[in-house]
């Protein structure tokens, strides 16, 4: 049964994270990964509400390992940043992790602490 809410979840965050990272890619004229950053960020603070409001198991895996394990996306954000220093943009490749570890710890801290003021 488990298995079943993890998959719901990621059928719903993948195609999200997909379609998120090419429209906000396609409106900027830039070496950075902005979608990438977009989602990730955003799946960090997803996490953090979750993980602040204590919810039940069962919806843990479905918003937080299946929409939020398939919307955010290590992988590619590995990729982009190697794929930068290759191209030669090593100050844009060392931002790239600088500002996304960064900007996704705080999103997850300030989920967290938004779902304790609610």
């Amino acid at each position: 049964m488990n298995w079943l809410l993890v998959i719901a979840g990621a059928t719903v965050g993948a195609p999200l994270r997909y379609l998120t990272d090419r429209t906000i890619q396609s409106r900027h004229d830039s070496v950075l990964p902005w979608g990438t950053f977009a989602v990730n960020v955003t799946g960090c603070l997803i996490l953090g509400l979750l993980t602040g409001a204590a919810l039940s198991p069962h919806l843990q895996l479905l918003l937080g390992t299946g929409l939020c394990g398939a919307l955010t996306t290590y992988s590619t954000f590995s990729y982009e940043t190697l794929r930068l220093a290759e191209q030669g943009a090593r100050l844009y490749s060392l931002l790239n992790v600088l500002v996304s570890v960064i900007a996704g710890l705080g999103a997850a801290f300030a989920g967290v602490a938004i779902a304790h003021a609610l």
